[in-house]
């Protein structure tokens, strides 16, 4: 093997999202792929991506695309619902490099989940409203029916900490009332917050329903195309993460260390 192959297997997976959330995935890919360096990028200074035009969005994703392969890294995994949603097409064509997303990785899960074929999927008002979860669920199995709820209030929520408050336990009962009622048995968390509200969420859902983490599905999908690709890092040594964001990195710190688990290290600002 080469000493440029060597460096391709152990340059980092790149990580990015619109803001925080996307740091759930990290946190999976940290436990699933304890060895791989990891490149993170959440776009601070212009969180939410939801309210904004496609074309915004698309113009977002090529200039941190463009950044994260500048920065080397061996896979690109777009983390942020909206993104995945609206701009992937443009990042794939982009990218010189394998591409995963979020909604891909967790609507294959989904599927491999359900024995009834009634899934439910929660998510962001933008997420939800632009089907995409529907369309990637139905491109696997077109029988499957499926009852989507946005949940506009669950974000905010958890980046106040509000985990298990009764202001979020009260929203998150109205939120799934509409969903639960269809006798599903999958429920997909179709956006990066969710993980952190997921002890509530099946609580109040309950045992029968199988719960989705799009963190841990796009973790899976991770190490199983890094696997089939040669891919692996075969170092078995302590690896390098780096964090960027475009504005705030203290509270971007502060929030993200409950996202992650973890102590943050520096967070880096990128300025365009």
């Amino acid at each position: 093997m080469s000493d440029e192959e060597k460096s391709d297997i152990q340059s980092p997976i790149g990580v990015f999202d619109s803001g925080v959330g996307g740091l759930t995935v990290v946190r999976a890919l940290m436990e699933r792929l304890p060895f791989e360096n990891i490149i993170y990028f959440g776009d601070t200074a212009r969180v939410p991506y939801g309210v904004k035009s496609v074309e915004t969005i698309c113009r977002f994703a090529i200039e941190i695309t463009e950044f994260l392969l500048r920065s080397g890294v061996k896979i690109l995994i777009v983390a942020c619902n909206t993104m995945a949603a609206v701009a992937i097409d443009v990042i794939s064509k982009l990218s010189s490099v394998p591409v995963l997303n979020v909604i891909e990785a967790g609507a294959s899960a989904a599927v491999c989940a359900t024995s009834k074929k009634y899934i439910g999927v929660i998510g962001t008002p933008a997420t939800i409203n632009s089907n995409a979860y529907a369309r990637a669920i139905h491109g696997l199995d077109p029988t499957v029916r499926i009852y989507s709820q946005a949940c506009a209030l669950f974000v905010p929520l958890v980046e106040e900490g509000w985990l298990d408050h009764p202001v979020t336990r009260l929203t998150a009962m109205e939120y799934l009332k509409p969903v639960i009622c269809r006798e599903i048995d999958t429920m997909v968390l179709g956006c990066t917050h969710y993980p952190l509200l997921k002890p509530l969420l099946r609580e109040l859902v309950g045992g029968d329903i199988s719960l989705v983490d799009s963190a841990e599905a796009m973790a899976e999908r991770a190490a199983r195309t890094l696997e089939q690709m040669s891919l692996l890092n075969p170092r078995r040594t302590n690896p390098v993460y780096s964090f960027y964001v475009s504005d705030l990195p203290l509270r971007f710190q502060s929030i993200g260390e409950r996202f992650l688990g973890r102590a943050l290290p520096d967070v880096r600002v990128v300025r365009w």
